[in-house]
């Protein structure tokens, strides 16, 4: 297991790629999008899609499984809800890199800057 600390928060390998890979899907990607307005049963979430509701059954496992979505029971529902808690080890692991970014968009913006003024 390989552990990531330059944020001072501890991620682990397992983690980030199970977060990662649930979220590399466009369908578990609008599935989250969609419970970040509030929870919503597994038919609820398959209104949008053109699959089965099994299929969504099974993104929703995935989201599950990476600990991003949690059920629980109600009646004979079992409403979907999004742990944005869980997002947090991603979000830590990208934000070690906004630095970097910020610092490559600066030299291109100025780069290009340069670019445009008239040369003598």
């Amino acid at each position: 297991m390989v552990e990531h600390k330059r944020s001072g928060v501890g991620v682990d390998d397992r983690t980030l790629t199970g977060v990662f890979s649930a979220l590399a899907d466009p369908t578990r990607r609008a599935i989250v999008r969609r419970l970040a307005s509030g929870e919503a049963t597994v038919s609820e979430l398959s209104e949008p899609f053109d699959m089965s509701f099994q299929a969504v059954s099974k993104h929703v496992q995935v989201l599950e499984h990476a600990g991003l979505v949690t059920r629980s029971r109600r009646a004979q529902e079992r409403p979907c809800r999004l742990r944005p808690e869980a997002m947090a080890p991603a979000s830590a692991w990208l934000g070690d890199y906004h630095q970097l970014w910020e610092s490559s968009f600066g030299r291109l913006d100025e780069h290009l800057n340069n670019q445009k003024e008239p040369r003598s």
